[in-house]
C-alpha cells in the first residue's frame, strides 16, 4: 500500500528471529519453541453460549498457532480489519520489531490461535512484502498489491484470497489555490507541476506511458513527510493517501492548515487491489484449510471495523505511540479515515453485494495495463487471485 518511505528500521533478520514458526511442524517441541520466540500471549479459551456450546470459530485445527501477517506500512485505519481481529485487551506490542500480537478473535470471541501483525515499509528497510514472505517461513500471509504480485510472479508467485480494500487509496494531491484550474493528474502536466512520489511506485510508469505525466515533472524523492510540500508553498504536487493526507494537511499540519485537492490513482486508470491478503503459491496447499476458515473472519472483521472502529483505533494509536517512530497517528485521524474510506468507496462491496471478493473483469483489465509495465505477459486473473474461500453473504 504505502510504497517506500523514509528508510530507517531493523533488518529482516531481526524480525524473523522474533516470529512464530509457520504451520506444518510435526513436533510439539518445535511449536512451543516458535511460540516462545514471539512472546505472544496465549490464545484465550473459546467462549460459550448459555447452553454451554462453543460459540467461536475454531482455527486451531487448521491454522498455525500464530497467523503472522506482513503489512506494507505502520498501523493505520486502512489496516483496521487486521487489528479488529486482535483481542486488544490482551495484545502485546513489541516496539523493537514493531509488531502487534494477540489472541485472534472473530466477533469478539476466541478462535484458538494468535494473530501477529507486522509493520512494513521503514520497519523492514522497505523490502517488498512478497520478498519478505519468500525469505521468512514464519509469515503466513501478506499484503500483496496486484501490481506487486505481477512484478514478482516469475520468481515468487502469490495468490490473493481476500481484499479488505476495494479501491487503492493512493492519490496525487495539489494545492487548489495555487492551481485552481487543475482537476486531474493529467492537468498537472499542462501546468508543468513537479510531482513528488516514491521512486518505486509502479503506477508512475503507467501514468508516464499513458501520457498523463512527463519525465521532466517527476521527482522520486518523496519520503512520506509533509515538510517539502509545505515549504514549497503548494508549488509542487505530491503522492499521498486519500484517507489520510487530505485530513492531516487541513487539520493536523498547522503550517499548512487548509484543504488540498487530489485524484485517486485508481481513477487515473491504475486499478490495482492495494492490500489484499495473499499466500505464496508454494504454501497454497498447506494453508488451504486455514484460508477457507480465516477468509470469512477477515470479511466480517472488515464490516465490523467500518461499522464501529473506536476500540480498534485505540489499539492502532497505542501501537504507533509505543513504536515512537516518525509515523504519528491519533484517534481523530483514525475516525476521519474510516469516514473517508466509506465516502470514497475505498472499503466497500465489489460489483455485487459481497465485500472482499475480486472482480475478475477488473483484474483482467489491470493485467492488460500493468503487464507491459513489468514485462509480464500471458497472466490471467486466476494466476493472481481466488474467490473460492469468500463468503458471498458478507457485505456492507
Amino acid at each position: 500500500m504505502r510504497n517506500t518511505r523514509l528508510s530507517k528500521m531493523a533488518a529482516l533478520g531481526a524480525v524473523a528471529a522474533m516470529t512464530v514458526a509457520a504451520c506444518g511442524s510435526d513436533s510439539d517441541s518445535a511449536t512451543e519453541e516458535a511460540s516462545a520466540a514471539t512472546e505472544a500471549p496465549a490464545a484465550t479459551e473459546p467462549m460459550t453460549t448459555e447452553q454451554g456450546e462453543a460459540a467461536s470459530v475454531d482455527l486451531a485445527s487448521v491454522c498455525p498457532a500464530t497467523i503472522t501477517i506482513q503489512t506494507d506500512w505502520f498501523p493505520e485505519a486502512e489496516h483496521g480489519a487486521l487489528y479488529q481481529m486482535i483481542d486488544s485487551a490482551n495484545a502485546t506490542i513489541d516496539a523493537d520489531i514493531k509488531t502487534v500480537t494477540g489472541p485472534l478473535v472473530a466477533g469478539g470471541q476466541a478462535t484458538g490461535v494468535n494473530l501477529q501483525v507486522r509493520t512494513g515499509g521503514p520497519a523492514v528497510g522497505f523490502q517488498q512484502v512478497v520478498s519478505l514472505m519468500a525469505q521468512d517461513e514464519a509469515i503466513t500471509f501478506g499484503y500483496v498489491a496486484t501490481d506487486e504480485a505481477i512484478e514478482n510472479y516469475a520468481d515468487n508467485p502469490t495468490t490473493a484470497f481476500v481484499a479488505p480494500l476495494e479501491i487503492n487509496p493512493q492519490i496525487i494531491m495539489w494545492d487548489p489555490e495555487t492551481y485552481p484550474a487543475v482537476e486531474t493528474i493529467a492537468d498537472l502536466k499542462a501546468e508543468g507541476v513537479t510531482i513528488r512520489y516514491f521512486e518505486t511506485g509502479a503506477y508512475m510508469q503507467f501514468l508516464l506511458s499513458d501520457g498523463q505525466v512527463e519525465e521532466s515533472q517527476l521527482d522520486g524523492s518523496y519520503d512520506g513527510g509533509p515538510s517539502v510540500f509545505i515549504a514549497e508553498g503548494g508549488k509542487i504536487a505530491q503522492q499521498g493517501f486519500a484517507s489520510a493526507e487530505p485530513y492531516n494537511y487541513e487539520n493536523v499540519f498547522a503550517d499548512w492548515g487548509k484543504p488540498v485537492k487530489f485524484e485517486l490513482i485508481h481513477d487515473a486508470g491504475w486499478q490495482t487491489y492495494a492490500a489484499p491478503l495473499a499466500v505464496l503459491d508454494s504454501k497454497k496447499d498447506e494453508l488451504a484449510a486455514c484460508m477457507a476458515a480465516f477468509t470469512p473472519i477477515v470479511q466480517q472483521s472488515t464490516v465490523d471495523y467500518i461499522n464501529d472502529p473506536a476500540t480498534t483505533n485505540m489499539l492502532i494509536v497505542k501501537a504507533v505511540n509505543e513504536f515512537n517512530d516518525f509515523w504519528t497517528y491519533d484517534e481523530g485521524l483514525g475516525a476521519a479515515s474510516v469516514e473517508l474510506q466509506k465516502e470514497l468507496g475505498l472499503v466497500g462491496n465489489g460489483p455485487d453485494s459481497t465485500l472482499g471478493n475480486f472482480d475478475e473483469a477488473r483484474l483482467a483489465g489491470f493485467i492488460a495495463v500493468a503487464g507491459p509495465v513489468f514485462g509480464s505477459e500471458g497472466l490471467t486473473p486466476a494466476d493472481l487471485m481466488t474467490n473460492e474461500y469468500i463468503d458471498e453473504s458478507i457485505g456492507l
